[in-house]
């Protein structure tokens, strides 16, 4: 059984006042991205209040 994801990108909070996206057709990247990853998820579930 194998998952399929559907979406080839996602729109985060602005970054002061520069758009955030991540996609997912870059072939071979690095995990850099993984802070503002980490931000939308608290900002979305109040983690760290």
């Amino acid at each position: 059984m194998s998952t399929a994801c559907t979406q080839f990108s996602f729109s985060f909070a602005k970054h002061f006042r520069r758009p955030v996206s991540a996609r997912f057709d870059g072939g071979v990247i690095g995990s850099d991205g993984g802070a503002l990853l980490l931000r939308e998820g608290d900002r979305r579930i109040n983690l760290l209040q």
